[in-house]
């Protein structure tokens, strides 16, 4: 069994930069459709007129999937375009820090919309879009989600109160909607990830050595991963060499949960 995705046609949200971008990209080069939304429309615009992908196996829809009719549009798009949706990944999180004792400061709810609620959400439209593709069809897969966490989940970093809120009730979520879906023969995991290369991180790390390292010393592989390394666990589980594969929470860290305490930094 290969890790082949060819053919089958993806979302990808969070896509106009970092990891999400990098899945997007990934897809297509494994000859994947791909649907790239993001609601920073200038940035998508830049980052695929750039890319080297081919034009007709691609489309970039710019919204804020946090509007129910937004993700009802991206799916009407994405059915137009490429006639039927196999793969999501709920790619778009935010991150902010906060006060967890000034309620002037808390990010919660925030952070529930954007990280838990509109994975939910299209989770929900496109399974019902993927259960109508299957219809009359008794025998393989039907679709495969995958949601995009983090080690933050499993810490009790108090400057990461929301965030680490939202990506944990993202694992539950994951593991209440594979259940869900498994009689639809619809599986829904998620890849939970430590610090990647992404843009913000650079944006982090520029000119602050102490802080790489910090992040390099709390990492037994001894280094930050590359997006692609994240985009390599997504098409596992977009394909079908995970097909009796559902409910995980697959962590790529480089072994930093196993020896991580609190305080040092989860991005």
């Amino acid at each position: 069994m290969t890790f082949s995705i060819a053919g089958k046609t993806a979302i990808v949200t969070g896509a106009a930069n970092g990891v999400g971008l990098a899945i997007g990209r990934h897809f297509v080069s494994e000859g994947a459709n791909v649907v790239f939304a993001d609601m920073d429309e200038e940035r998508l615009g830049a980052e695929l007129g750039s890319a080297d992908v081919e034009p007709e196996r691609y489309r970039s829809f710019a919204c804020d999937l946090r509007k129910k009719l937004s993700i009802n549009n991206l799916l009407s798009m994405t059915i137009d375009s490429f006639e039927r949706v196999d793969i999501l990944v709920n790619a778009s999180r935010q991150i902010m820090t906060s006060d967890p004792l000034d309620p002037k400061e808390d990010q919660v709810e925030t952070l529930l919309n954007q990280n838990l609620m509109t994975s939910l959400r299209l989770t929900q439209a496109i399974s019902k879009r993927m259960m109508k593709q299957a219809e009359g069809d008794d025998e393989g897969p039907v679709g495969s989600i995958i949601n995009l966490s983090s080690i933050a989940a499993r810490r009790a970093n108090p400057d990461l109160l929301g965030y680490s809120i939202s990506t944990a009730a993202l694992d539950q979520m994951t593991r209440s909607m594979a259940v869900a879906l498994a009689p639809n023969r619809i599986r829904v995991n998620a890849v939970a990830f430590g610090s990647v290369m992404s843009s913000s991180l650079k944006h982090q790390l520029k000119g602050n050595e102490e802080y790489r390292s910090d992040i390099i010393d709390h990492t037994p592989l001894g280094r930050i991963a590359g997006p692609g390394e994240v985009s390599d666990a997504v098409q596992y589980l977009a394909s079908d060499a995970s097909s009796f594969v559902t409910g995980q929470i697959i962590t790529v860290d480089g072994g930093r949960t196993l020896i991580d305490p609190v305080e040092a930094p989860a991005h």
